[in-house]
């Protein structure tokens, strides 16, 4: 059987363009660009939240850290004497106080 085809299209043989083409694909590969933020950290800015986290992550974390933090004062006053002592102990009352703010609202979020 045979069949009618269209004669097939004439190659391109522009070197310009396919120099730029080929260019293009090896940018595309070997240069990506990087993909910009919107929200521009302030120059002395070390830390950032990632977006799209949930509260109860966000909270867990808080917890986390608030307990970790008691642990290490609460190891540091123990090891203090005088008014030094007292200083770390009073941190170590705030630090406890935030871990029960924090605990509280994490349990009212996820009951």
């Amino acid at each position: 059987m045979y069949k009618v085809t269209p004669n097939p299209p004439e190659p391109e043989t522009d070197p310009k363009k396919l120099q730029e083409a080929a260019d293009r694909t090896l940018d595309y590969y070997l240069n990506p660009k990087q993909a910009k933020s919107e929200n521009k950290p302030s120059p002395g800015q070390l830390f950032t939240v990632v977006d799209g986290i949930d509260t109860e992550s966000l909270l867990a974390n808080l917890s986390e850290t608030l307990a970790s933090a008691d642990a290490m004062v609460s190891d540091l006053a123990f090891d203090l004497k005088g008014t030094r002592r007292h200083v770390a102990l009073g941190i170590l009352q705030l630090i406890e106080l935030s871990g029960l703010l924090a605990n509280r609202l994490l349990d009212s979020v996820n009951p």
